[in-house]
């Protein structure tokens, strides 16, 4: 199964794509999800270098690799049960807004758990809502 957004199948995601807003339904009952996902993941790698005097010293290294967004389904226990019980081809994954940082990820997921009651019914696989954002990452950037 393979991501959609507005009706088009995604391959690639754009170039200014930290991350994106998704939504998961489950096709056979009509209950969802709603996360996020960063499209990269930062990672720190030491290397030994040797100084002009002599002695060793560890630099850092950091560098920006894909995350695992192609074959991504969620970090909800009872919705990848479902997946495992039911089968992917009775899910939808669907892009819901493609994000240019993690402040912005972090917001539209939860404004929209807000909006749509996640918690407030069974009809949503989300158990939690979890953020903590800066207005200053926000405000005027969306």
């Amino acid at each position: 199964m393979s991501w959609i957004y507005q009706d088009q199948i995604v391959e690639t995601l754009p170039e200014d794509c930290v991350g994106y807003v998704y939504c998961i339904e489950n096709l056979t009952n009509n209950r969802k999800y709603i996360g996020k996902k960063l499209a990269k993941f930062a990672k720190t790698t030491y290397k030994t270098v040797q100084l002009k005097n002599g002695t060793k010293k560890k630099k850092k290294i950091r560098s920006k690799i894909d995350s695992d967004w192609q074959e991504y389904w969620s970090s909800s226990d009872e919705l990848k049960k479902d997946i495992a019980l039911l089968g992917k081809e009775n899910f939808k994954r669907e892009i819901l807004f493609y994000c240019k940082s993690k402040s912005a990820c972090t917001y539209i997921e939860a404004r929209i758990q807000f909006e749509r009651k996640v918690l407030e019914s069974d009809d949503y696989y989300n158990g939690q809502i979890s953020c903590r954002i800066h207005q200053s990452h926000i405000k005027g950037k969306i």
